[in-house]
């Protein structure tokens, strides 16, 4: 089984050493590398470039970072499809072996778990969302996108990353995923770590995310009454304590 790992970048060459070294680091042979560049001038094209195996790249790929996936995914020849971004890294070097342990002929989505890396510090996402449930996702999304890893003709039959969406492109693929069938859960230890860093997602940007996030969560619940309701009150209770956190200073 090919496992295509999708790289976006755009002048990220601060932090792209560490995620291309953990993915030359990995004992699984079968891996196509693929970056979709938005047209850096930093050095991230020239460290890509020295990297010493075989890599396509996309050139000047514009248009939002859904459409940079997608048009990784487009090119992908691989059974399996995964999005790292420059900022997000493998743990150890059996990390794709174990996700390809976890496919079966009847698997067509799997994800595990990730940590957190805030200046050098690894940290649990403290996410206990699991045993996975397609309603506990509905809830709450508890996936990872560093550790998500699905079948490309599932991928291609779900329609790929909504480019319409600018914060919860893949919570709504998950949830496009789920209604194909339940994926594997990888079990402990993590898959991947996410940095935070200021380059990441914004603390003026996580409201507006938490509102697209539930008007994705609409499209799926389904049309009961008792259930919009739900979670409309969760919804406007998850509001209320992010606009109190950013009231007091907290990010």
């Amino acid at each position: 089984m090919k496992i295509s790992i999708i790289t976006c970048t755009w002048n990220s060459e601060s932090y792209l050493e560490q995620s291309i070294a953990s993915v030359l680091a990995q004992d699984y042979p079968e891996i196509e590398y693929i970056f979709v560049d938005g047209g850096s001038t930093d050095g991230t094209l020239e460290r890509i470039a020295a990297i010493p195996r075989e890599v396509h790249v996309l050139h000047n790929i514009r248009g939002g970072v859904a459409h940079a996936m997608n048009e990784g995914g487009r090119v992908a020849s691989g059974d399996v499809v995964a999005h790292l971004r420059y900022d997000h890294y493998y743990l150890a070097p059996d990390a794709l072996s174990r996700v390809a342990g976890s496919f079966s002929d009847a698997t067509g989505w799997a994800f595990g778990r990730i940590v957190y890396d805030i200046g050098g510090r690894q940290l649990a996402d403290g996410v206990t969302a699991l045993p996975y449930s397609r309603k506990g996702l509905l809830r709450e999304n508890f996936i990872p996108h560093p550790a998500i890893f699905v079948r490309r003709d599932w991928m291609e039959q779900a329609g790929g990353f909504d480019e319409s969406l600018k914060f919860a492109q893949g919570y709504d693929l998950w949830l496009k995923l789920a209604l194909r069938g339940d994926p594997a859960v990888i079990d402990e230890p993590p898959l991947a770590a996410l940095r935070v860093h200021e380059g990441g997602l914004p603390t003026s940007n996580r409201l507006a995310a938490m509102e697209e996030e539930y008007l994705v969560r609409r499209r799926y619940i389904g049309r009961s009454l008792i259930d919009r309701l739900e979670h409309w009150i969760r919804f406007k209770i998850r509001r209320r304590n992010l606009l109190d956190k950013l009231a007091k200073g907290f990010k």
